[in-house]
């Protein structure tokens, strides 16, 4: 009987260490992901500065912020399909470390052509440990309700990193120089890196004798990298600029040659069942919507309070705080008790409603509009929206997935946000520009021209959004009651060899 009780106490200790390690293995990934988020808006604000001190012309400078797109968006599937194959903790790690080494190379640039080197690298090395952390994530948390609070968590680092980003560029940029805003990297990698080893769980590779894909890697890099470089060059070509299509066309091409190459071989690196779960291509679809209307929040926004409301990069962050806050109260638990009442889907139809309304709003403001109520109210739905859909949107997208398989759908989930947001860029980019030339040629000031242009870019981003909710109710379905599509191991984790026997 004694020796049963303490069978039993320890299964218990070790599946209390079990949970612990899972849920700071959590913080650890997220403190990746922070890092690489922050990346994305941190340097924005310190552009004018880079120019300044590194003589770049108005054109080079914008390869600081393309080089780091092109590789991070163009190596995601390949990443996440690395992470399968080799193990996503190994790919994780590495990409970690490059990152971290990656942004010192950024932050003693001495010259352009080095930084813009460096940001191809640290847009490579980006790839590497996103596209593995949803996958991550999805295996290490089985149940919906433990699933569902761990997402929110990543939702929450994820739009929040990137208003963290706005106000510590400012801060950075402002009070030291902008080489800090990659030093501050190295510290978070190194902490990242450290606690990884320890606590990340290993998922087992599936490469064969080393039999590797390379052929169709190649094919799917260069199909991404081509398509991207198209995508971000279109405020600069134009969508019909014969460049644009040729680009455009050469990426088809190279998709095609890669979708025919992978239906015939037998180790594809990236298995065409995938392109077969419906949940995870209509989560995609929806979140391609989602993003490419409301994440625009972060850029047109960001200009909207420069140019037409004279905010500085500080003032600017904390104009987003409010959304930010909005983010931590739907992580801190709420977003989960929803998904728990109401289900996935309905919660997550609801969430959309936030931003959209939060886009109307903000295509009502004006210039002399004060900061509260109205303009707190739009960040304040935008972060509850954000914070209520994701989660529930990352659950059914994982929902059907095969263990072999959860990288590379890890994968194409990074890819629906990177090339949602870079089309959502360009196009509404193009909108907000052309409607402040055309209402610069009737006469209105240069401040009322602009200003008209954002808004019509935000009336247009509630709409696509809003595409998002129609596709949302006619296209997916709820979770099963129990996730466990990505199962790795059906016995519980941390459950010693040594208790397995004594509990036999």
């Amino acid at each position: 009987m004694i020796r049963v009780e303490a069978t039993t106490n320890t299964i218990a200790i070790n599946r209390a260490r079990s949970d612990r390690r899972r849920w700071i293995a959590l913080f650890v990934v997220c403190l990746g992901q922070l890092m690489i988020i922050l990346d994305t808006t941190i340097v924005n604000v310190a552009l004018p500065s880079i120019q300044s001190d590194l003589d770049f012309s108005q054109s080079a400078l914008t390869w600081v912020i393309d080089g780091y797109l092109i590789t991070f968006g163009s190596l995601l599937l390949l990443s996440g399909r690395l992470g399968d194959l080799f193990g996503r903790k190994r790919i994780f790690l590495l990409g970690v470390a490059s990152f971290t080494a990656a942004s010192v190379l950024c932050g003693l640039a001495p010259t352009g052509p080095a930084l813009v080197v460096a940001r191809f690298l640290q847009g490579a090395a980006a790839s590497l440990a996103s596209a593995v952390i949803i996958a991550i994530i999805a295996v290490e948390f089985r149940e919906p309700a433990e699933r569902a609070k761990a997402m929110s968590l990543y939702t929450f680092v994820i739009a929040g990193g990137a208003s963290l980003g706005l106000l510590l560029g400012g801060a950075l940029t402002e009070a030291i120089s902008w080489h800090w805003i990659f030093f501050i990297n190295v510290p978070i990698g190194i902490v990242t890196v450290v606690l990884g080893r320890r606590l990340i769980a290993e998922n087992e590779g599936l490469a064969e004798g080393g039999r590797i894909d390379w052929l169709g890697s190649m094919l799917i890099t260069a199909a991404s990298i081509v398509g991207i470089y198209a995508l971000v060059k279109i405020p600069e070509w134009g969508w019909t600029g014969e460049r644009t299509l040729a680009f455009l066309a050469a990426a088809a091409v190279l998709l095609a040659a890669f979708v025919a190459l992978e239906s015939r071989i037998a180790n594809p690196i990236m298995p065409l069942r995938v392109l077969g779960l419906r949940s995870l291509i209509t989560a995609n679809l929806v979140r391609g919507f989602l993003v490419t209307g409301a994440y625009s929040t972060f850029f047109l926004g960001s200009l909207y309070f420069e140019h037409v409301r004279g905010m500085t990069p500080i003032e600017i962050g904390l104009a987003f705080l409010a959304m930010s806050v909005a983010l931590a109260t739907m992580s801190a638990g709420l977003a989960a008790r929803l998904v728990a009442r109401f289900g996935p889907k309905p919660t997550l139809v609801g969430g959309i409603v936030g931003p959209v309304a939060g886009l109307l709003l903000f295509s009502q403001i004006q210039q002399s509009t004060p900061y509260f109520p109205t303009i707190f109210a739009a960040f304040a739905l935008l972060g509850f929206g954000f914070g209520a859909a994701n989660p529930p949107l990352m659950m059914i997208a994982m929902d059907d997935v095969p263990a072999r398989d959860a990288g590379l759908a890890s994968g194409t989930i990074q890819v629906s946000i990177q090339l949602s947001a870079a089309i959502g860029l360009a196009a509404l980019g193009t909108i907000a520009t052309d409607r402040t030339d055309a209402l610069s040629a009737q006469g209105q000031s240069a401040i009322d021209a602009l200003s008209g242009g954002y808004h019509l870019a935000f009336l247009i981003a509630a709409g696509v959004a809003a595409i998002g909710i129609a596709i949302a109710i006619l296209g997916l379905r709820n979770p099963r009651p129990e996730l466990q599509a990505v199962e790795e191991d059906p016995e519980p984790a941390g459950l010693e060899p040594a208790a397995e026997a004594q509990a036999a």
